[in-house]
């Protein structure tokens, strides 16, 4: 009797796929939409994990894009501490779609950012990048200018560029009570003074992450019709929640839904695409062995496997076509390994403040 599943290729299968294979062997996972090609312009932004994405490429001579690059003067050693070279401009990490879509909506729709800044003994922080000066600010007007450096400098990355990779972190966040935009931290962990009459937390749901998307991916093609979205999960677990449940049951809880909207998003557009990094980390199949001894951080074997098969699927991609043209005014490019570049297990990660609120820390 002939069914559907006779015709079906041994990798739709666990016992032949995965349970009779060693784990490196398991694969390939990942059939690229499209290509991304070292002649692209590809920028980078999201949660801690992305860093590792846009250092791989770097490492391998693609054309990783930093359109908002550290002072000629800024010693090597400073680059890092100041959140440079971290992402494709220094929007510092963007946890959640909610977060992503307020930053389009502001590059490419110029809706005004708020003015809002936190002071603390003379110095000044920006409650929407408040880790990106690790002492603040030297004045408001400093801080206030150099956001809006950085607000062109994100326009620039999403309008020049051919391949847009962002990795989602984190389904809770903080919000204004009173008009409503996010903050990347809880006010009064990395600065600022919380005030339960101001600030409000919010879990996204699956169907607000896929409307952030859309809409967010919406302006992106509108502005830039040559891009393409590649998405990931972060396979990270969460530092802390806000939610009344375990950490660990309100992780599962928050990449569940990511995952689920994500694919979602994916099936139905041919501009977007998925990269299952969050599979290749946790899936049961690969017995925790990518996790450090905290049972949280990538280790740099996870993110060597990780990276290896990211570019080794998209070396199996038949190309798209010729070489693509140079985009105007094409931003700095930097393909080539810092000589003070972070090993493959070093992020800057805002959201590991707050472990220190933890009891007994």
């Amino acid at each position: 009797m002939s069914n559907p599943y006779d015709q079906l290729p041994p990798s739709a299968f666990w016992r032949p796929a995965v349970a009779e294979r060693h784990f490196s062997e398991i694969g390939p996972l990942w059939a690229p939409k499209f290509d991304i090609r070292p002649d692209q312009h590809v920028v980078t932004f999201g949660s801690c994990f992305a860093q590792h994405i846009g250092r791989a490429l770097r490492q391998r001579g693609f054309r990783w894009l930093n359109t908002e690059p550290p002072p000629p003067t800024l010693p090597e050693a400073d680059i890092r501490r100041f959140n440079y070279d971290s992402f494709s401009c220094r929007t510092g990490n963007i946890y959640t779609t909610s977060m992503l879509f307020q930053w389009v909506k502001w590059a490419l729709l110029d809706e005004p950012v708020p003015d809002e800044l936190w002071e603390h003994e003379g110095r000044w922080f920006d409650p929407f990048r408040p880790a990106i000066e690790p002492d603040g600010f030297a004045s408001a007007e400093e801080a206030l200018r150099l956001r809006d450096v950085t607000v062109k400098a994100f326009r620039h990355a999403l309008t020049s560029a051919h391949r847009f990779v962002f990795t989602l972190g984190l389904t809770e966040c903080w919000r204004n009570k009173q008009h409503g935009y996010e903050y990347p931290l809880c006010p009064g962990t990395a600065a600022g003074t919380f005030d339960p009459e101001q600030h409000e937390f919010h879990n996204l749901d699956v169907y607000e992450v896929i409307q952030d998307l859309r809409e967010t991916i919406s302006l992106l093609r509108e502005a830039n019709g040559k891009l393409r979205i590649l998405l990931t999960v972060s396979p990270i677990p969460l530092v802390a929640t806000n939610s009344g449940q375990h950490v660990m049951v309100a992780t599962m809880e928050s990449k569940s839904i990511l995952r689920a909207a994500v694919s979602r998003l994916v099936r139905s557009r041919g501009d977007t695409d998925y990269f299952p990094s969050y599979e290749m980390i946790n899936s049961p199949a690969m017995q925790g062995v990518f996790f450090a001894a905290n049972r949280r951080q990538v280790s740099p074997m996870g993110v060597e496997f990780v990276m290896d098969r990211f570019f080794s699927c998209l070396e199996q991609r038949p190309s798209d076509g010729p070489a693509v043209s140079e985009p105007a005014q094409p931003a700095v490019e930097q393909p080539a390994q810092s000589s003070t570049e972070e090993s493959a297990s070093e992020t800057a990660c805002e959201e590991e403040l707050l472990a220190a609120f933890a009891p007994g820390s």
